[in-house]
Formats: C-alpha cells, sequence, structure tokens
C-alpha cells in the first residue's frame, strides 16, 4: 500500500497554514508531471482524448499514486502513460505552463526552477522542438512576471531515450541559456539506465555555462550519486537519498557543496523510503547535507510543497526553523549568479526576520 501524505499531516491545522504563508523555493517540479486534474478531464473532452474516466474522480488512481497502488517506481512511472497523452496542442502546452507557475505562485512560492522535457512535449503531435520551448518559456515568463514569482527552465533528458535525443535537448539549452533556460537534467529510470552514454553530453553543457542537475541515488544506489558529481559536474542531485548509503558520495556532496533536492512524499511512494519515520532526510539532516524539499510531481503525489514541509514537521518532527534553513540552502543551490543569489537570500532572511538558525 503506497503512502499518501495526508497520512502524516493535516491540512485543516495551524502548523500546515502557517506553512503555506512561509515564502518557500522550490528546486525540483516536473512540469508534467504538475497537470491540475480539472484540466485533464477539460482536454481529453475539447480534443477527443481517451481516457478510462471523464470525471476527476475517476481520472485520479490512473494519473495519481493512491492507497491502493504498490510502492514501486514501475507504478510511479506507469502513471504518465496516460499524462503524455495531453500535449497535443500549443494551446494546451502554454496553458500547462502558465498553471504550474499559478499553483507555485499560491503555494507562496517565491522562486521556482521547473524542469520539463522538450521532447516529451512535441513527440504526441511531433512539434518541432524549438517551438516547443519558446511556448514554455513565453508562458512560464509572462505567468511569472503577473504573478511577481521568479521561475528558471531546466531541460531535462530521459536515460532511457537515445543519446541522440539527448544531444538534441543539450542544444536547445544552450540556444536558450539566458533566455528563461538555467540548466539541464538527466531524469528517467537510474535503476536500468546508466548515465555514462551521456557524459559527453553534460560535460559541454557545463563547458557552455548551463547548470547541472542529475537524478541520482534515488531507484539504484550511492555509486550514481558519486558519479554524477565526478563525471557529469552535478552542483545539484536529484533526490539524492541514498547517498547516505556511502561515506564517499557523502564526502563528495559536502567537498563540492552540492545541493540534494528530496523529495519526501515521492521517496515514500516509490519504496526509495520504507516508511516516514525511516525516512533518509533524518540522517541526512544530522550529518549537515545541504538539503532542499521540493514536491517532485504534484499532481502524480497529490502534494504541494507546503504539504512538504508539514510532513518534515508534523511527520518528522523537524522545527520549522530547520525549513527555512532548507530554503537558503535552496538559495545557494539555485542556478543564479552571484549577485541573484545574494538578492534572494537577502528577500529571504528579511522575510523570515533574523530567526534562521
Amino acid at each position: 500500500m503506497a503512502f499518501e501524505v495526508t497520512d502524516a499531516i493535516q491540512r485543516d491545522s495551524d502548523t500546515w497554514r502557517a506553512l503555506k504563508a512561509m515564502p518557500k523555493i522550490e528546486l525540483h517540479r516536473h512540469l508534467e508531471g504538475s497537470i491540475r486534474l480539472d484540466t485533464l478531464v477539460e482536454v481529453a473532452k475539447q480534443y477527443d482524448i481517451p481516457l478510462p474516466a471523464y470525471d476527476v474522480d475517476g481520472l485520479r488512481p490512473h494519473v495519481q499514486v493512491t492507497r491502493d497502488d504498490p510502492p514501486t517506481h514501475q507504478r510511479f512511472l506507469s502513471k504518465f502513460s496516460i499524462l503524455r497523452q495531453f500535449f497535443v496542442a500549443e494551446e494546451v502546452i502554454r496553458r500547462v505552463a502558465c498553471e504550474v507557475v499559478e499553483d507555485a505562485a499560491a503555494d507562496n512560492i517565491r522562486y521556482m526552477e521547473l524542469r520539463f522535457t522538450p521532447f516529451a512535449l512535441a513527440k504526441c503531435m511531433d512539434f518541432p522542438l524549438a517551438e516547443v520551448m519558446t511556448w514554455v518559456n513565453e508562458a512560464v515568463s509572462a505567468t511569472a512576471s503577473k504573478l511577481g514569482i521568479q521561475v528558471g527552465l531546466i531541460v531535462a533528458m530521459n536515460r532511457h531515450e537515445s543519446v541522440a535525443i539527448g544531444e538534441q535537448m543539450m542544444r536547445l539549452a544552450v540556444d536558450f541559456l539566458g533566455r528563461g533556460v538555467t540548466a539541464v537534467d538527466l531524469c528517467g529510470n537510474e535503476a536500468g539506465y546508466p548515465a555514462d552514454a551521456f557524459t559527453s553530453i553534460f560535460l559541454e553543457a557545463h563547458q557552455a555555462g548551463l547548470g547541472v542537475t542529475i537524478h541520482a541515488g534515488e531507484w539504484a544506489g550511492a555509486e550514481n550519486v558519486i558519479y554524477a558529481i565526478e563525471q557529469l559536474h552535478a552542483r545539484r542531485i536529484g533526490h539524492g537519498v541514498r547517498a547516505i548509503e556511502n561515506p564517499v558520495a557523502l564526502q563528495l556532496a559536502q567537498d563540492y557543496g552540492v545541493c540534494l533536492e528530496v523529495c519526501p512524499t515521492s521517496n515514500l511512494q516509490t519504496g526509495v523510503a520504507a516508511s516516514v519515520d525511516q525516512h533518509q532526510l533524518l540522517n541526512l539532516r544530522s550529518l549537515g547535507l545541504n538539503v532542499t524539499l521540493n514536491t517532485d510531481d504534484p499532481t502524480v503525489n497529490n502534494t504541494t510543497l507546503t504539504d512538504e514541509y508539514a510532513l518534515a514537521v508534523q511527520g518528522l518532527g523537524f522545527p520549522i526553523e530547520y525549513l527555512q534553513q532548507c530554503v537558503l540552502n535552496a538559495v545557494q543551490g539555485a542556478f543564479l549568479s552571484p549577485n541573484e543569489k545574494a538578492a534572494l537570500e537577502a528577500e529571504f532572511r528579511t522575510a523570515f526576520n533574523g530567526q534562521v538558525l
């Protein structure tokens, strides 16, 4: 039986409301896993997309992890088989990009780095990749400006797809560097697809000035974290919680100041953590790693960043001051210039009234 975040938090509590009001940063959110359920239903009806159900409650178990699901990464990934069918028109892609930013702003996220896979968005209708990049970038930029939230884009590529596709994604990211795009990411099933085939791609991305974040230490061991840092120039690790299994991985993360993009609910739903009280975050905190808290795929995981913060407080017993430190860790891990980081840090320290520990 899979974990649901409401098993461990109370959304009607004063603590949850205080955490919702707290200014936050999100470094690890996938656009493709962030589509509103009512948007899915509306788009399906408008474009005659076949679905197992055409109402939110009926559709939910097909695109969202529920208690009836086994806690495995295979079941988690299966939820995307339906979600991938929805990128059928420019207006849909723009709408989804806009709504992701709206939802983040409503959760009092002040800065977000949103990752997406242009190939996945283009594939359904064979859209030109550069046009997809433009649609997402324009929708995100306009919505962010209107709502007063800063958003950077991370271009992702999948391990299970060809290196040639990865090269296309990297070159798109280089073309849009400084025009919304800040970094590149390697995501997908690390258990079955090693990263070594993509090494030259990430070297080129790094040399071009792109930030590098790599999904590692989630569904496979700490050796992937080591490889990502040493060979792929990663200065952030997506998830990374299994770094705790290897002292070399931990030392490298500390030596290079690597930021871990931890997504607690997702880790529990995919079986990376066996239970809330066994989540690796407990040990990562005690070791002083640069941890940040994130949602991963809010639709699939049925969570918000406020929920993740509440899980840390109500489920793991962390003080709110630790969450403030996670926010400051996220400032330092953000793919921003030193001056931009300094301004963002000052903004958050002011918001926290100097109470950061």
